[in-house]
């Protein structure tokens, strides 16, 4: 029998790239809304509870309401907004990071797709807090490059105008206030005494991550030199799929530069580890509309239905 799936959103980027993955799949069943009636409330919880699945692709206070609607209690949701990420009751979507995370997302019906910029982000500080490496208290500051896709449909249009204005051709820092929506979950999700400082960039290329965790060796508790932060993460994630640590000095195959576009349209995440003795830069590179986004949103799904988890998914 197949899963019926329906997404809740299904016009906006992320949900248009759950579609797309599904297209080849014949284990999935997609209950297709009305387009007149997608935004109607009645329609909507018609569709979400004849599912068995539904993936919610929409704002913070549209997905809230969704959830509301939810009479089926075998109905699976899973939330790609930042509306649950950090609620008690919700399995944080990031399976990789540990036993328990798997095991909550393999059995919840209440499960929250990780941002972006906090997949980056959590990935890299999240084993260096639970094994004790990096002290909790530690004053963490990080920075992360994004392509425009990142910002939706409003952002998307504002870099494809061809009127636009020239400061798009430049890359432009944000979040300026220090608010950012992901740093809720940053410190949350790693366990982490205080939110980091956050600088996060989107420049005019359409899809792609970078994001990056520097360091004093010194300040660590244990492990370091940068070969020592290469083995334990080599270690961490040896069994984990969709996560990929490059061998020290791979960076050097393109000049010695890491590119926020090196990962588009792959659903996994690779991480370098550079720097020296003094000071480590440790980095992720994914696919902000992959494994930050979509991607990762298939995966849980793929969890749940206890298939393979990268079925429908590249890498």
């Amino acid at each position: 029998m197949k899963t019926k799936v329906y997404i809740d959103g299904s016009e906006g980027t992320t949900g248009l790239r759950i579609n797309e993955r599904f297209q080849n799949r014949d284990d999935i069943e997609l209950l297709v809304i009305n387009p007149e009636l997608r935004k109607d409330t009645e329609e909507r919880k018609k569709m979400i509870n004849a599912s068995d699945i539904t993936f919610l692709c929409l704002p913070d206070a549209a997905a809230r309401e969704a959830v509301e609607l939810v009479e089926n209690e075998n109905v699976v949701i899973i939330d790609s907004s930042t509306a649950h990420r950090t609620l008690d009751g919700w399995a944080y979507g990031f399976p990789e990071l540990s036993k328990e995370k798997r095991d909550a997302i393999i059995h919840g019906k209440r499960i929250a797709v990780p941002g972006c910029h906090a997949t980056g982000f959590i990935s890299l500080a999240y084993p260096l807090v639970k094994e004790g490496i990096l002290p909790k208290d530690y004053p963490v500051a990080s920075f992360s490059v994004t392509g425009f896709s990142g910002g939706g449909k409003k952002m998307i249009a504002q870099y494809q105008d061809a009127e636009r204005s020239m400061e798009y051709d430049s890359p432009r820092e944000y979040a300026l206030s220090q608010q950012h929506k992901h740093l809720p979950e940053m410190q949350k999700i790693t366990g982490l005494d205080r939110a980091p400082l956050f600088s996060p960039i989107v420049a005019d290329y359409y899809n792609g991550m970078l994001v990056t965790l520097p360091l004093y060796s010194s300040l660590l508790n244990k492990l370091h030199a940068p070969q020592e932060i290469h083995e334990f993460y080599s270690e961490y994630y040896k069994k984990e799929a969709f996560i990929k640590v490059m061998p020290l000095g791979a960076e050097a195959q393109n000049s010695n530069f890491l590119a926020g576009n090196s990962c588009a349209g792959w659903d996994g995440l690779q991480i370098f580890i550079t720097g020296n003795d003094d000071r480590i830069l440790i980095s992720s590179q994914f696919d902000n509309l992959g494994k930050g986004a979509s991607g990762a949103a298939i995966e849980c799904m793929n969890l749940v239905l206890g298939c393979e988890p990268a079925t429908g998914l590249n890498l």
